[in-house]
C-alpha cells in the first residue's frame, strides 16, 4: 500500500507547493506595487519644477511643473463625468509656453451644458499642474469626432496631433486666473491596476483545494486497501 500512495502523496506535494510559491510570489508583487503607488503619489504632491523641454512619458509621469504664457484659444473637448454634476467634458487647450513650446493643457471639467459659452482667451497666465499621459482609451473607445471636436478619451498623441502641440499634457491644479472657464480636476491619486492581493489569495486556494483533493485520493487508496 506504502508503494501505491507514494506517488499521489509526491504529486500533491509538488503542485501545493507550486501553487502556494505563486500565491507568495504575488503578494511580493502586491508589496512592490504598493510602494511604487505610493512613490508616485507622493510625487504629485512634490514642489513642482519648470517643464522640462522633453518630457519623457514614464520618467516624468505625473511630475509637477510649472510654467506661463497665454492660451491661443484652440482646444477640445474629452468625454468625462463627474460624481456631483453627470456627464460633461475635460477642456483640453492650448497653451504657448513663454519659451514658445505648444503644449496641451487640461483646464478641468466643463459640465455639458458649459461647453458652448466659452469666453475668449485673454492675458498671460501662470499654471501649475502635472505632467500626465492618460491611459484612458481601450479597444472599445470611438474615435475623434470632429463634427463636435469631441475626444473619448484624453488620448495625448491624438490630442497633439489634431491641436499641432508637442505631446505633452499638464493636467492642471492651480492657475492665476481669476475666473477659468472650468473646474481643475487636477491628479490626486495613481490609478494603476493592482489585483496581485486578489491572484495570490486564488493561488492560496487553488493550494489548499489540491492539498485536499491529495489527502482525499490517499484516504480512498487506503479504503480500498480495507
Amino acid at each position: 500500500m506504502l508503494r501505491q500512495i507514494i506517488l499521489p502523496a509526491l504529486f500533491g506535494l509538488l503542485g501545493t507547493g507550486v501553487l502556494v510559491s505563486l500565491g507568495v510570489w504575488q503578494l511580493s508583487r502586491a508589496a512592490e506595487k504598493s510602494a511604487l503607488i505610493a512613490e508616485m503619489e507622493a510625487r504629485i504632491f512634490a514642489a513642482p519644477v519648470p517643464l522640462p523641454d522633453t518630457p519623457n512619458p514614464e520618467a516624468d509621469r505625473y511630475l509637477p511643473v510649472t510654467l506661463s504664457g497665454r492660451f491661443t484659444d484652440e482646444h477640445s473637448f474629452a468625454m468625462a463625468a463627474q460624481r456631483a454634476q453627470g456627464p460633461g467634458f475635460h477642456l483640453i487647450a492650448v497653451l504657448e509656453t513663454e519659451t514658445g513650446a505648444r503644449v496641451l493643457v487640461d483646464r478641468g471639467f466643463l459640465p455639458e451644458a458649459a461647453r458652448g459659452g466659452l469666453a475668449p482667451a485673454s492675458g498671460p497666465v501662470t499654471l501649475e499642474g502635472n505632467l500626465h499621459w492618460p491611459r484612458d482609451a481601450n479597444r472599445h473607445t470611438p474615435d475623434f469626432d470632429a463634427g463636435r471636436n469631441l475626444f473619448f478619451a484624453r488620448n495625448v498623441p491624438e490630442l497633439a496631433q489634431h491641436l499641432n502641440t508637442d505631446e505633452i499634457l499638464v493636467v492642471l491644479r492651480r492657475t492665476s486666473e481669476t475666473a477659468p472657464p472650468a473646474a481643475p480636476v487636477p491628479v490626486n491619486e495613481v490609478r494603476i491596476p493592482d489585483n496581485h492581493m486578489g491572484y495570490a489569495i486564488q493561488w492560496f486556494l487553488m493550494g489548499l483545494a489540491w492539498a485536499g483533493m491529495t489527502v482525499f485520493l490517499i484516504w480512498r487508496i487506503t479504503r480500498q486497501r480495507d
